[in-house]
């Protein structure tokens, strides 16, 4: 059989107008190619038994990237490529190592590196999915399969013919955040055999397949660093630039910090200044001064709306799609949409109103004030159900 992308629907293969969930045992042999990224994590490796349930025999990819530019491989990633093999072995599934270490440096990294020395605050992980996990691998060995399964918490959705990405019912495990910048191209290859499923029920699967990694910890922080520190890797990349601590109201000296990018917008912990507690409000890199906040619960970490110069939507324009024509309203002249969004990775989603302003730019007004909105950070925007991720845009 033939299957064409748009069929996929919430983690579906349809052929012949009968849907065959993903992770539902049945069906038969599909004849469909599927290149399966796998990680050494149980998500990774519970997909591919539900892709084996389900008839498909994926090939197995393990992508190698590394913490710096030499150093490719460490104690984790050698075990967790021992357990993709082990994975292999069990369903007798062909298993590879594409190695794009050269790539994320180059791509990822240097954009976190960028970021960061522009006092933002960036987000590799979401970089790392648009760019390498569904970029370079689709460029060196996706492009010869019809789809490419993943192990992360997300669904897709058709709707009139059109694929877009979907949330998973898990709040808390859901990684549609980390998808927001993903194309319409992407999307449509993806599959997503965990994404209709909660995290208790991925642990119970592993445990009845006798998975190995069945009891595995889940991966923490971002994809390359595994347990290195954030604030050490910024600064064996920029080093260290001394500069004053003030406090915004009264414009006293509280200090000195080591660096604007070793802060973000709305942070307390880690502060390490006498006298708190302490938040980031403000950050001046002409004069490289850092403003902080005096409380427990300043008005100054807070905003009620924010701002992007740009929008990247995933699957088409909301505004522009006649599925949503009757959500979109006229606000001060400009055309408006009541949305759901997310500007970091929490299973609350907040809601606000999205419009698109006479000079280009997207402003969105929020129900309720946000706490600790950073410039860099991807605000993630999702239909008034928090069901459809519309994708996502850099506040400014």
């Amino acid at each position: 059989m033939t299957v064409n992308p748009t069929d996929i629907i919430t983690n579906t293969i349809v052929e012949s107008n009968r849907p065959l969930p993903v992770g539902r045992a049945g069906g038969g042999s599909v004849s469909v190619s599927v290149a399966a990224l796998v990680s050494g994590g149980v998500d990774s490796a519970v997909s591919v038994h539900l892709l084996k349930e389900q008839g498909i025999d994926p090939h197995l990819f393990y992508i190698k990237i590394g913490p710096d530019e030499k150093t490719e491989w460490n104690c984790t990633s050698e075990e967790d490529v021992e357990i993709c093999q082990w994975l292999a072995r069990k369903y007798g599934l062909k298993f590879d190592v594409i190695d794009l270490h050269k790539d994320y440096w180059e791509k990822v990294v240097g954009y976190t590196m960028d970021k960061a020395r522009q006092g933002l605050t960036p987000n590799p992980d979401v970089m790392c999915n648009k760019l390498i996990k569904f970029g370079c691998f689709e460029e060196v060995a996706g492009k010869e399969f019809d789809f490419t399964a993943t192990g992360h918490y997300a669904t897709t959705t058709t709707m009139d013919g059109k694929v877009w990405l979907s949330t998973s019912p898990d709040p808390v495990k859901d990684q549609t955040d980390f998808l927001c910048q993903i194309s319409s191209l992407q999307v449509n290859k993806l599959m997503f055999p965990i994404g209709h499923l909660w995290k208790h029920q991925v642990r119970e699967i592993a445990e009845q397949a006798h998975l190995l990694n069945a009891e595995r910890k889940d991966s923490q922080g971002i994809c390359f660093l595994g347990n290195i520190d954030f604030r050490d890797y910024i600064k064996a990349h920029l080093g260290e630039n001394p500069g004053d601590v003030r406090e915004i109201e009264t414009g006293h000296k509280i200090g000195e910090h080591k660096g604007l990018w070793f802060y973000t917008i709305g942070q307390r912990k880690g502060l390490g200044f006498g006298g708190g507690p302490w938040f980031v409000v403000k950050k001046n890199l002409k004069r490289n001064i850092l403003f902080v906040s005096h409380g427990y619960d300043p008005e100054k970490v807070y905003k009620d709306h924010l701002t992007m110069n740009d929008f990247h939507f995933i699957t088409e324009n909301p505004f522009e799609d006649e599925a949503f024509k009757q959500d979109v309203q006229m606000t001060a002249g400009n055309p408006s949409m009541r949305v759901t969004f997310k500007i970091r990775h929490t299973p609350e989603y907040l809601g606000g109103v999205l419009s698109l302003k006479e000079d280009g730019r997207w402003f969105l007004q929020a129900d309720r004030k946000i706490h600790g909105v950073a410039p860099g950070q991807f605000c993630v925007v999702y239909d008034k159900d928090h069901h459809l991720c519309f994708g996502s845009g850099e506040i400014n």
